[in-house]
């Protein structure tokens, strides 16, 4: 049987008689020292395991958004008018969708970008705009010719104005040009201005009345606009409250139109009763013009996940428009690619990674103005590299999809061209997406090497213990 003495032999820890120890000032120094040396490294210890370690990696695009991606935009452009502004979106298989209004949302702004009225609607787009084969074989003119000297005077003096803004180079004033003095001939001649005075039509050659086209906010030509008073009369800085026709321009049609804007009205001098003119006769061609000449568009559009462009443009199928006139300068309140971040998910986010999101919305609060220094019909491109960042969090054994959002570079540029000047947006995105994973430490990697650190200090301060001791021992002896 083992005695024992035997079994104290392999002792490790053996004590020490209490007459040989003694507190000396090397000592205590070695224990504050020992002591902070383990608050340290438990300290490092601790933020080593509260620190957020990711790894990044660049895989091929899996995204669960589908072949489409959306593109939400808020572009100011003073001087684009909303009753032309048209969003058009198409892409390198062919797709070319023009006019887009279904997500879309316009508001007529001033210059200082500040809106004017409530959302600008364009109303039911007509595929084809008849127009009449009159041929004026007299030379004779039905409209008065009106100038910016005499303009006011003529919307005050007459309950309705029917104007003819227009422009002698333009091919769809020309082919209006025969009907319009038609049908001006025959509401002259059933609403003789002295003696009815309750209708007038008129015209305003936009390339001698410049300013008084700008002030009425014509880019298109012809416009058609119809200037009320009376009950309909809205003051604002001196202007009436108008609104522009879209219908048909043969004479059978402006005839119908004119004399159902007279219907309600009654004579001063006598009153003359229509017969079969329906209320609702010219809802459909005729709506309110913009009061301003700048144009706020909102909104979203979904496009396929390949190279394509976002433009915007003036465009109409029966206007002209003068490109040396045209100003696309424009100012970005918000563009971004993907659905829209919650602040919440985004701060959780940059807990992270805190430089994630910074090229999210790379243009915002930009601004491209043409101030006529490069010249006229110039176009504003904006080159857009696109790249898809997904971060993944990991917890316990599960993973979790924090964000899918998509960041990009932009280049932008001013260059003259000789079509309509416009405002694009090139758009490419990469094949390949960033994935940053979440990698948590695990609790028992940080116990184990907190007990290793206290295990080396407890080592570290038996043997200065052990020193100190014999040092004792050597003085007494």
């Amino acid at each position: 049987m083992v005695s024992t003495n035997k079994l104290k032999s392999v002792d490790f820890y053996r004590k020490i008689p209490r007459d040989l120890t003694e507190a000396s000032l090397s000592g205590a120094g070695l224990s504050i020292v020992a002591a902070l040396v383990m608050m340290f490294l438990f300290g490092m210890e601790l933020n080593n395991y509260l620190t957020v370690n990711t790894s990044t990696t660049v895989i091929v695009d899996n995204s669960s958004d589908g072949e489409f991606l959306r593109i939400d935009f808020n572009i100011s452009f003073p001087s684009l008018s909303c009753e032309f502004a048209s969003v058009d979106v198409s892409d390198v298989l062919g797709t070319n969708r023009l006019n887009i209004t279904k997500t879309i949302r316009k508001f007529s702004i001033d210059h200082d970008l500040k809106p004017t009225g409530s959302e600008f609607h364009s109303g039911p787009v007509l595929h084809q705009i008849k127009h009449g084969d009159e041929v004026d074989e007299e030379g004779g003119e039905g409209s008065v010719s009106l100038k910016a000297h005499n303009f006011d005077q003529y919307s005050h003096q007459y309950p309705i104005l029917v104007v003819n803004f227009f422009a002698p180079w333009c091919y769809w004033s020309n082919r209006l040009k025969p009907s319009w003095e038609k049908a001006a001939k025959i509401i002259r001649e059933r609403y003789d201005p002295e003696m009815d005075g309750r209708i007038l039509l008129a015209k305003v050659d936009c390339t001698e009345e410049g300013d008084l086209c700008r002030r009425n906010h014509i880019q298109g030509y012809p416009s058609i606009r119809i200037f009320r008073k009376g009950s309909n009369l809205r003051e604002d800085h001196g202007r009436h409250d108008h609104e522009s026709y879209y219908g048909d321009r043969d004479t059978e049609s402006l005839v119908k139109t004119m004399e159902a804007l007279v219907a309600p009205i009654a004579m001063e001098s006598q009153r003359q009763a229509l017969e079969h003119k329906p209320e609702n006769a010219t809802q459909h061609v005729k709506r309110p013009a913009p009061s301003a000449g700048g144009c706020r568009i909102e909104g979203y559009v979904r496009v396929k996940k390949v190279p394509g462009n976002l433009m915007i443009s003036a465009l109409s199928g029966a206007h002209s428009f003068d490109s040396k006139q045209m100003n696309l300068s424009h100012v970005i309140s918000h563009f971004s690619f993907g659905m829209k971040v919650l602040p919440r998910v985004m701060s959780d986010v940059k807990r992270l990674l805190p430089y994630i999101g910074r090229s999210h919305d790379k243009l915002n609060g930009r601004s491209f103005i043409n101030h006529r220094d490069v010249g006229a019909n110039v176009t504003i491109e904006h080159y857009l590299q696109v790249v898809k960042t997904e971060v993944v969090t990991r917890r316990s054994s599960s993973e979790r999809k924090l964000i899918e959002e998509y960041e990009y570079t932009a280049h932008s540029s001013l260059s003259q061209t000789v079509y309509m000047p416009t405002a694009k947006f090139h758009f490419e995105l990469s094949p390949m997406q960033v994935l940053i994973t979440e990698n948590p430490k695990s609790f028992s990697h940080f116990i184990t090497n907190t007990e290793a650190d206290a295990v080396a200090d407890s080592f570290s301060l038996w043997v200065s213990g052990g020193w100190d001791i014999g040092f004792n021992f050597a003085q007494h002896s």
